[in-house]
């Protein structure tokens, strides 16, 4: 693994990372920040930090960037202006090579779960630990099963993802995000496409994760029952002004805020609130 420190899987790793995490501190912070595709503005002046250890959601309605805020974050997409600090260091400002580095503590799950349909779930896991390791395949192997063990599917190695749930296969995405230990873990509407069991099992999943190992998740989401029940903290983007309205636990924003957009957002679905 890059970087130097515990190989993916170890139990020094693992420990030292909840330890860290645990402290609460700010671990990602935005200051500023802009984000453009060519000429077409997306978000402007974007300021919040996400603190170490705990669930982030950002939130939003369709078109606002939430996406596009992730890409920025993990190392795709450079900014149009501001900065993106983590533990205190600039990622967009640092060396390729650091760069590099610091995206590889980051782990994504993608909206459609993005396995290799003609790759077993064990070897769809152990693809990062292939490129980005230096460990023998038969660690590499038992370092996958333990990853599928961790997201409740042990013993499903040997099958292939048209074989599984699509509730499965998020699951499975899961388990390759956090293949190479990551100090972040990054997922893009995770309950898209799921009925609402195996949606709220993956909510269930992501609380377990943060708990046991002390990772930091950062969440898109729109959907209310996902972000009511996971998460800690949140930014609200708006699509109309391009730019962030609020931070704060959606739980209290729902009661608490003045603001008519965030109250509409948080309240849909309900029969004749403040927020209609």
């Amino acid at each position: 693994m890059s970087g130097g420190g515990a190989e993916p899987g170890s139990s020094t790793g693992a420990a030292g990372q909840a330890s860290r995490r645990g402290q609460q501190g700010s671990h990602i912070r935005l200051e500023g920040l802009a984000l453009a595709y060519g000429d077409t503005p997306v978000q402007r002046d974007l300021n919040f930090e996400i603190r170490a250890g705990s669930v982030f959601v950002i939130m939003g309605g369709s078109g606002c960037g939430k996406s596009t805020v992730m890409r920025c974050l993990t190392g795709l997409l450079p900014p149009r202006a501001g900065r993106v600090l983590v533990d205190g260091v600039s990622l967009w400002d640092a060396a390729p090579a650091r760069r590099t580095r610091m995206m590889r503590r980051n782990g994504v799950m993608y909206q459609s779960g993005a396995l290799w349909s003609s790759m077993t779930l064990e070897e769809n896991v152990a693809l990062p630990l292939e490129q980005y390791t230096s460990l023998a395949p038969d660690q590499i192997r038992a370092i996958a099963d333990y990853k599928l063990a961790l997201v409740g599917l042990a013993g499903y190695g040997h099958y292939y993802p048209a074989e599984i749930s699509g509730g499965m296969r998020k699951r499975v995405g899961v388990a390759r995000a956090m293949a190479l230990d990551p100090d972040t873990l990054f997922f893009d509407e995770p309950s898209a496409g799921l009925d609402p069991l195996s949606a709220r099992r993956l909510d269930e999943l992501i609380l377990e994760l943060r708990a046991s190992l002390g990772t930091t998740m950062v969440v898109i989401s729109h959907d209310l029952d996902s972000i009511f029940t996971i998460a800690d903290d949140s930014v609200f983007l708006d699509a109309e002004q391009k730019t962030m309205l609020t931070t704060g636990n959606p739980r209290r924003l729902r009661e608490e805020s003045e603001l008519a957009a965030v109250r509409e957002f948080l309240n849909r679905g309900l029969p004749d609130t403040e927020a209609s």
